[in-house]
């Protein structure tokens, strides 16, 4: 008996976000939908949390906009998103109120498929989600967020789908966001979930080992209904599958997709193309890496802690990060390393590593996670660290949004008349920073993109500096303080850069022309550094976000003196002597390295 498999592209979601940081521009997506329509996918991936973040933080895109012209583009072929659940795209949990109007909203905008997933694969938080899914009659799939540890067996997950059988899932999804699974346990596992369930199985996972087309070829053997690929030009390592390769692995055999073989390599040849364009955003850990059957890092993780470390100078500390991310996590009971506990997880990694003193700071983040405030950890928790993390505080054994007050109202006062439409409203509340920042600027009509690169070759190429130079800074000038945040640079001339910034908030245009070249010995004007017992500083990178004392107050050690924020994440910098507070050197929003002295006790 034959039985066609389905076929989900990721090209326009999960294939750029985990070669190229997920910048690819809606204008780059267009032009090719009227063949991506014509395939015959059964769905093509278009939305998620990064692609959201992208557009409103570097693309200067409206992601609603994006999603309506790709619903207009592509009449005949249904558009599917990633969902964190009651996360939604953000970092948070979110209210129910919130969880509906956006799920209400993403459906009436073109959203046909909600790949919904819960990263400690707690079914609680999916069960709003999933509600509001089948409210508005779309395509609710639950998902089963894949890992190895002692407690993710077999029997685990297929207990895991039974309660999402229960909730009223349309189909169910293994979704292997780092490319743990292998061959036999792919088969394994489908055959398990087939026995188990009645519902399609959809299986998606990265090839970041390299096997991820064998995975696929036994979880088809073993029952599975749809597998998820990328085009070949934007495919393997720490994307998916090609496409072209699996159609023609499948192409006259029982499993056929019946997909057109010459019309997917047009497709191809155009991304190949595309993906020229955005050279910059290239990784040097986006091929085959093995190492991911060790330290269970996704790929579009792998490639943001590469970035990360490589702005704070600590690029060859990359494979420590990598030894030390097991540890937490077994610390933390063993989550799925997928958004938001594998930046949870992969930041406290870089402070344990970067601090060369495990938990010396710990981020806020891993604080409310071990209070139980993004679920149920799939294991217990080490007691000491979670003792150490929150003391006496309250551990919560109960859907963590059930403890979260209706919220829409407030987020629609808060963002006031910058918000035109509901959209605005919800794009407000999954970023509120970036959000902001993106409406203000809309409305002043100043919104920039940041800038591509020269293709490497071409006339249009320029020498760049080596050195790293900063994007935000404060300058002083005739004793007034001015904040500058350099939002895009573009050459307009053989010698003439326009820098795109905002200057205390409003935006302007700078045009820069150098008169000659400057080689500087090393020597700069920083912060004193930190050598007294009561000199205060921070192990990472980072901005203020707060401050927490003044000058004369006294603190115990251990106080709370200071928040900053590093790699999205935020942690407090507590007092290392009780005393009195000397000085305070730093403001909110300042930017800090560390050994500088920020607050002085004595």
């Amino acid at each position: 008996m034959s039985k066609k498999i389905t076929v989900t592209d990721t090209i326009l979601r999960d294939a750029h976000q985990s070669l190229l940081a997920t910048r690819m521009r809606t204008e780059d997506m267009l032009p090719i939908c009227s063949k991506l329509d014509q395939v015959g996918y059964w769905s093509l991936e278009v939305w998620g949390g990064a692609t959201f973040d992208a557009c409103v933080r570097f693309l200067k895109e409206d992601p609603w906009e994006r999603l309506r012209q790709l619903r207009k583009a592509l009449p005949n072929t249904r558009l599917q998103m990633l969902l964190r659940g009651q996360n939604l795209l953000g970092y948070r949990h979110y209210s129910d109120d919130v969880v509906e109007a956006f799920v209400a909203k993403a459906a009436e905008n073109g959203i046909d498929v909600f790949r919904i997933f819960d990263a400690m694969n707690d079914v609680r938080n999916l069960a709003t989600a999933i509600k509001a899914v089948k409210k508005v009659g779309k395509h609710a799939q639950g998902t089963i967020c894949y890992t190895t540890s002692p407690v993710h067996t077999t029997e685990a997950f297929v207990a895991q789908a039974h309660e999402l059988v229960a909730l009223g899932v349309d189909s169910i999804a293994i979704k292997d966001m780092a490319g743990l699974l292998t061959p036999f346990a792919t088969g394994e596992l489908v055959k398990a979930l087939k026995a188990a369930v009645s519902l399609p199985i959809f299986v998606h996972s990265h090839d970041t080992a390299g096997v991820a087309t064998m995975c696929q070829l036994k979880a088809i053997e073993a029952g599975a209904d749809n597998i998820d690929t990328a085009i070949s030009s934007m495919a393997w390592g720490t994307s998916h599958p090609a496409t072209e390769s699996m159609v023609a692995a499948l192409r006259g055999t029982e499993f056929d997709t019946g997909l057109d073989l010459e019309l997917l390599q047009e497709i191809g040849m155009y991304f190949h193309a595309v993906r020229k364009k955005y050279h910059q955003y290239e990784s040097d850990f986006t091929g085959v890496d093995t190492r991911v059957q060790v330290n269970q890092v996704p790929g579009g993780m792998v490639s943001n802690l590469a970035n990360q470390l490589k702005e704070q100078g600590a690029l060859h500390r990359i494979n420590e990060v990598f030894n030390e991310i097991p540890k937490v996590r077994k610390d933390l009971g063993y989550p799925p390393l997928v958004t938001p506990t594998s930046q949870i997880v992969g930041t406290q990694a870089v402070f344990n590593v970067l601090a060369g003193e495990r938990y010396k700071t710990i981020t806020n983040e891993v604080k409310l996670y071990l209070q139980g405030r993004y679920g149920k950890s799939p294991a217990p928790v080490d007691a000491a660290l979670q003792h150490q993390a929150i003391g006496k505080e309250e551990v919560i054994d109960v859907r963590p949004a059930d403890l979260l007050k209706p919220e829409l109202e407030k987020l629609r006062a808060e963002v006031g008349a910058l918000a035109k439409s509901e959209e605005d409203v919800l794009t407000y509340a999954m970023f509120p920073d970036i959000g902001r920042k993106f409406l203000t600027e809309r409305e002043a009509g100043t919104l920039t993109p940041e800038a591509l690169l020269p293709i490497p070759g071409t006339a249009a190429e320029q020498p760049v500096a080596k050195e790293g130079m900063p994007t935000e800074f404060v300058i002083d000038v005739h004793g007034e303080s001015y904040h500058i945040d350099i939002t895009g640079i573009g050459i307009k001339s053989d010698n003439k850069r326009h820098f795109y910034m905002s200057i205390d908030g409003l935006p302007e245009e700078v045009v820069f022309e150098p008169l000659n070249a400057y080689v500087g010995s090393g020597a700069s004007n920083k912060r004193k550094q930190a050598a007294a017992p009561g000199d205060v500083s921070t192990a990472m990178p980072g901005n203020i976000v707060d401050v927490l004392v003044n000058v004369g107050d006294k603190v115990k050690a251990g106080q709370p003196l200071l928040v900053t924020e590093a790699m999205k994440m935020e942690s407090e910098i507590l007092a290392p002597i009780a005393g009195n507070v000397k000085a305070v050197h730093v403001a909110k929003g300042d930017r800090v390295n560390p050994g500088d002295v920020l607050i002085e006790i004595e």
